[in-house]
């Protein structure tokens, strides 16, 4: 590849919550540039790669002014007029810079930015997708599966309710284009349930989701179903439930499960019995979370008991190779969310989807509450072939903008393009 840096440019911009986030400009040796606005989570694993922020009183001390001026003085200058001749070897430069096994001197938000920057403008200078500058020799893209957000409670919703997201699985779509469709027809359907309920259906989260107070979590599986229902789709058959637990903010530290919105207090052993009890009753395709990052025996048990449905490790894994292969050790978990911004560079994320698909995990790829209007997560989870997307819902411009660069290329690609549909998230790991 062999591609020469002229100029970093990077500046503090905003995130979808109004939150500053770093953003970078590359420019290459032959004119070639690529930009990138990194992107921050609300609900964050303990062991997420280290976000520099300012502190003090500015944007409540999350303003970024530190990790820009980093980038400019050091970062910037220590890769100007070097050629390097893979991702892989900026990304090492990058975290030989930092120093630290966390991000924690340069910060995560600092390296990313750079990281995603240097590979856009590499395929710019190749005069190609981004998602073909990431393929292997004789692959093709692949166009994943959505995961789409319809109802949010949680950190993402002002904990309406205990659970962070419940999400429409389009399992019986046939294209990524019928797929969204398909999500946009239940968002409208189950704010019709809750219009019917009498509760104001106006209110979106952090991800676009519709949001209300409910009697309790399981309350909000009826009504997504009953917004299936509404859509003119059958539950199960055309369109799955996944569910983000998030639990790590429902557990107490000492082995159980506080669901405050219920004034219920469980075990683990009571949490995953009434896991199972709501999988029996509703037609859930994934759970993402379902226990905290740090209780492996219990993610053991749960993997044993229904490791047919897809479970999903988010704060479990935070895209670290070292807890992936824990996790596959142990049992625990048989699939993986992978955040590039947990873990600081692309070529780390991409270490540990390779890892997860040598293991027969399934994978998803996957933006954050704190998104910005960039799309390189979709030409990654094609270029990576992932399987499968989660970005949010239907609505918000940094959501849609995801999900609007999949349905240009899979109109562009026409009769070529693949679409990754069910089968990414069936069969070993998953169920319909």
């Amino acid at each position: 590849m062999n591609k020469a840096i002229a100029q970093v440019q990077a500046w503090e911009a905003l995130d979808s919550r109004g939150t500053p986030t770093v953003a970078c400009e590359i420019t290459l040796a032959d004119g070639s540039s690529g930009e990138c606005v990194v992107p921050s989570g609300a609900s964050t694993g303990t062991n997420e790669a280290h976000e520099l922020r300012d502190g003090g009183d500015r944007y409540g001390g999350r303003g970024t002014r530190r990790a820009v001026g980093l980038l400019a003085a050091e970062v910037g200058p220590a890769l100007i007029a070097r050629t390097f001749g893979s991702q892989e070897e900026i990304d090492r430069t990058l975290r030989e810079l930092d120093g630290t096994d966390d991000c924690s001197r340069l910060g995560s938000n600092t390296l990313l930015a750079v990281s995603i920057a240097f590979a856009t403008a590499c395929a710019n200078s190749h005069g190609v997708p981004l998602h073909r500058d990431l393929l292997a020799e004789g692959e093709a893209p692949l166009i994943p599966l959505p995961m789409v957000n319809i109802f949010s409670g949680g950190a993402h919703a002002g904990r309406s309710i205990d659970l962070q997201d419940f999400l429409a699985v389009p399992v019986g779509a046939t294209s990524f284009s019928e797929a969204i469709n398909w999500a946009w027809r239940v968002r409208a359907g189950t704010a019709e349930a809750m219009h019917r309920r009498g509760l104001a259906s106006s209110l979106v989260a952090d991800e676009g989701g519709l949001s209300a107070t409910l009697d309790s979590n399981r309350d909000a599986l009826a009504l997504l179903v009953e917004g299936i229902h509404l859509s003119g789709l059958r539950p199960g058959d055309d369109v799955g439930i996944a569910i983000d637990v998030a639990a790590n903010q429902l557990f107490d530290g000492e082995g159980r499960y506080v669901l405050a919105s219920e004034h219920r207090s469980l075990t683990a052993g009571e949490w995953i019995g009434e896991l199972t009890e709501w999988l029996a009753e509703f037609p859930i395709v994934s759970l993402e979370d379902p226990l905290g990052e740090d209780d492996w025996s219990s993610w053991g048990e749960l993997t044993t008991r229904i490791g047919d449905v897809q479970l999903l490790g988010d704060d479990l894994f935070v895209t670290n190779l070292a807890r992936l292969e824990r996790g596959i050790g142990t049992g625990a978990a048989n699939a993986v969310l992978v955040k590039p911004n947990q873990i600081g560079t692309l070529s780390d994320a991409h270490r540990v989807l390779r890892r997860a698909k040598e293991a027969g995990f399934r994978t998803v790829i996957s933006a954050r509450s704190g998104e910005t209007e960039d799309a390189w997560l979709s030409e990654f989870a094609m270029g990576w072939r992932t399987g499968q997307i989660k970005v949010g819902s239907t609505t918000r411009s940094e959501r849609t903008s995801k999900w609007n660069r999949l349905l240009k290329w899979e109109s562009v690609l026409g009769e070529d393009a693949e679409y990754a549909g069910a089968a990414a998230i069936a069969g070993p790991a998953g169920r319909r």
